[in-house]
């Protein structure tokens, strides 16, 4: 059944919030998780539910996530019927090249959507990160005879964070009817948190996205959607599960934290679905007499002399003699010299930390430092 349905990635997205994470790269090629990016988990439960024909709908600063997809071989997209595509912007005359909201994108794919052999699309974002397939979505949408089906998260309001930067809720029926959209409602009833990941008829789609785009709405969500409630059937569907959201800095080192949980590490990585993501070969992590590890990731070709607790380290990565490490996150390639002190910090990749130097943020305002910098 779910080879009915082609997979489009948004992964434009803008989270100014991330600041200096985002500034040259996109919110969907952020490392995450010690040797993976956030477009993996998407991507992946498209692969995990047989969806051979995937279109990434990029914006600016996609020259890493080009550099991440390449040819799609690690999902096994590199073939000669379907496989992976890259859209990138500018389709539209009236375009500048940063999409205005998530209509003006898909009016800027339409042609590669026409083009698709395959009835349904599985519309998904790409600042979430979880472990699913859609398969049990795709039947529960044409069981129903839906228009639209939103997959949701149950967030109780005591549950809620504190960051939550527009989050999209549904008033949902107890028929899994969506009755109503609201960004940050102030109801304490409402529970249903959009993961911004849809099933809908190409057709469908298509219709919306013109009528959406003609009345200047770009909006897919709070404008296409919202209005469209009443007149036609949108459903709402449950993904019970872990869900890691890549929306402000304090999401990011949330997400990375809990992965060092072996519940949400082995949710997300020890199911039979697995996350793909490019191979890049390098020697093991190399651990001298003087190193001190404990609770953490460490990727492959990391040299670790000093001490290092509860954090996370991504491949390449230098901790020097007498360096201590705490509640971190270190992206590739950064060098950490001698007697060093890091706590609640995220270092960009190739960063360069001196000697003696002192980093110390907080659980709830780490530290960033840019990528390339020397401290």
């Amino acid at each position: 059944m779910i080879r009915e349905a082609f997979g489009l990635i948004f992964a434009a997205d803008e989270a100014p919030d991330l600041r200096d994470l985002v500034e040259l790269r996109a919110v969907a090629a952020l490392p995450v998780g010690g040797k993976y990016r956030v477009i993996d988990f998407v991507l992946s439960n498209m692969i995990n539910s047989d969806i051979r024909n995937v279109g990434v709908i990029a914006s600016r600063n996609y020259n890493s996530l080009m550099d991440h997809l390449s040819s799609g071989k690690p999902w096994d997209l590199s073939r000669k019927s379907d496989g992976l595509f890259l859209l990138t912007p500018f389709s539209l005359r009236e375009n500048p090249g940063v999409y205005r909201g998530k209509v003006e994108a898909l009016k800027s794919s339409a042609d590669y959507i026409r083009r698709t052999k395959q009835d349904y699309c599985v519309l998904g974002g790409a600042t979430r990160i979880f472990n699913s397939t859609f398969d049990d979505m795709m039947r529960f949408h044409i069981d129903q005879k839906a228009d639209v089906t939103i997959l949701y998260q149950n967030v109780p309001v005591a549950t809620r964070p504190r960051d939550r930067f527009e989050d999209v809720y549904l008033d949902v029926a107890k028929d899994g009817t969506v009755t109503g959209i609201e960004i940050n409602p102030t109801r304490p009833d409402l529970f249903a948190r959009n993961m911004s990941t849809y099933i809908i008829h190409k057709d469908t789609l298509i219709y919306m996205v013109d009528e959406s785009y003609a009345r200047g709405e770009y909006q897919f969500c709070e404008e296409l959607l919202r209005n469209n409630i009443g007149r036609a059937k949108i459903m709402a569907f449950e993904h019970k599960g872990y869900v890691g959201t890549m929306r402000s800095v304090a999401n990011y080192y949330k997400v990375n934290m809990d992965l060092l949980g072996a519940k949400v590490r082995d949710e997300l990585f020890s199911s039979n679905n697995r996350i793909y993501t490019k191979v890049r070969d390098s020697v093991p992590a190399k651990y001298t007499d003087s190193a001190e590890v404990s609770g953490s990731l460490i990727a492959n070709g990391c040299i670790i002399e000093g001490h290092v607790e509860n954090s996370v380290l991504f491949r390449g990565v230098r901790v020097g003699r007498g360096t201590v490490v705490k509640n971190s996150i270190i992206l590739p390639g950064t060098d950490i010299s001698e007697n060093a002190e890091l706590e609640h910090v995220i270092l960009d990749k190739n960063v360069s930390v001196r000697s003696h130097s002192r980093l110390v943020g907080a659980e709830d305002f780490p530290v960033v430092i840019r990528k390339g910098s020397v401290v």
